[in-house]
């Protein structure tokens, strides 16, 4: 079959954006909601940027050990899932990887952080080897030399101007990391291949030209599409789009300097391309090609008119929504609302513009009580 040319198929797929640790607590908080409806052991395929990658390699490496109750809802998610990327959130990445990479001349600030992927969230698992059950699990950089994205799947890894690789043996903290690689300090990730790996797709205009495939060079899924959306829209009839990327940052005085003028540029450009992709999902949805949901940490709780709905203050939906998205360590208040902002938006967006309409067992209920949002 043609490089991206799958048929559209019955079935839930669900995309994470990209947002650094942010990311990482505000689609924890998602999950947790989505496994109370039943909704995450069902899905068929996770396409994840960035941060939204590291959240998806934890259920990837961890998804056979999950407990299914028969009634499609992990029992064990907190110790598999939950308390893992809770750890890792408390600590810092970034700035001591890119220390420990300027400092050491045989490794780079990226290849630190892949080392810190597979010790502390153990995702050194092949994603060859990876459960044959569950999801296909899609993992989403950005090929700088094609300007598109480079996917990676346990059935092949690729970019569908080049061809695809099917006998490859990436591990799962190498496909996090290219998709997490945010330029310019972690970015590129330079990969070296025998370029016979490759094969010829439909569609593969570059392929002819050896050199893209001598040489790849990786930079954070998110510099294409921080939605994740690419891989998953037109292939299934169901989406659900879990969005921590940051908004746009307004500025009435913009300094003259070009550094300044240069990021304001790429920041207006980059915002331009997820709004049309945000804006052509939601029309999906309206015009009924497409079933599902956007729910993002800038959305308007009140905006789903559900009168059962938990309470989440537009004070507190902004606070959350301009926390850093650095991977840095988070303190215990904010992986705690973040969490719970993830769940009590996703709640919202399920019970209204899904089929996903029932309360959980118990009724909605934050993950953190004690970390309220109506504050």
């Amino acid at each position: 079959m043609p490089f991206g040319s799958e048929p559209i198929e019955s079935g839930t797929a669900l995309a994470l954006s990209g947002g650094g640790f942010r990311a990482v607590m505000f689609h924890v908080g998602s999950c947790i909601r989505l496994n109370q409806s039943g909704v995450l052991a069902g899905l068929k395929r996770i396409s994840s940027v960035s941060g939204g990658s590291i959240v998806a390699g934890v259920l990837a490496v961890n998804w056979s050990k999950l407990t299914n109750d028969g009634n499609g809802k992990f029992t064990n998610l907190e110790d598999q899932f939950v308390s893992p990327l809770r750890t890792f959130c408390g600590s810092t990445l970034d700035t001591w990887s890119i220390i420990a990479g300027a400092l050491n001349p045989f490794k780079t600030a990226s290849e630190e952080v892949v080392d810190k992927y597979r010790a502390a969230l153990g995702l050194g698992v092949k994603l060859k080897d990876l459960s044959d059950e569950g999801p296909r699990f899609v993992f989403n950089s950005t090929n700088l030399a094609t300007g598109s994205s480079f996917r990676f799947s346990k059935p092949y890894c690729g970019n569908y101007r080049i061809g695809l690789i099917e006998d490859h043996a990436f591990d799962v903290s190498f496909a996090v990391g290219c998709s997490s690689a945010f330029p310019p300090v972690l970015s590129p990730v330079d990969v070296e291949l025998d370029p016979t790996v490759f094969t010829k797709t439909e569609g593969a205009d570059l392929y002819d030209q050896i050199d893209f495939r001598r040489k790849l060079q990786l930079a954070d899924g998110g510099v294409y599409d921080n939605l994740g959306l690419e891989t998953v829209w037109g292939r299934y009839d169901t989406i659900l789009a879990s969005d921590a990327g940051k908004p746009f940052e307004l500025n009435a005085s913009i300094s003259a300097m070009w550094p300044t003028l240069l990021l304001q540029v790429l920041n207006i450009g980059m915002t331009q391309a997820l709004a049309l992709r945000k804006r052509f999902l939601i029309h999906q949805f309206q015009s009924g090609v497409s079933k599902g949901a956007y729910y993002g940490i800038a959305t308007n709780i009140a905006d789903y008119g559900l009168a059962d709905g938990i309470q989440v203050s537009p004070q507190k939906i902004a606070e959350l929504s301009n926390i850093r998205t650095r991977l840095d360590s988070f303190s215990e208040k904010e992986q705690c609302e973040l969490i719970n902002w993830g769940y009590a938006v996703t709640d919202a967006a399920l019970r209204s513009k899904t089929q996903w309409k029932a309360l959980p067992e118990g009724g909605v209920k934050l993950p953190y009580p004690d970390f309220p949002l109506n504050a």
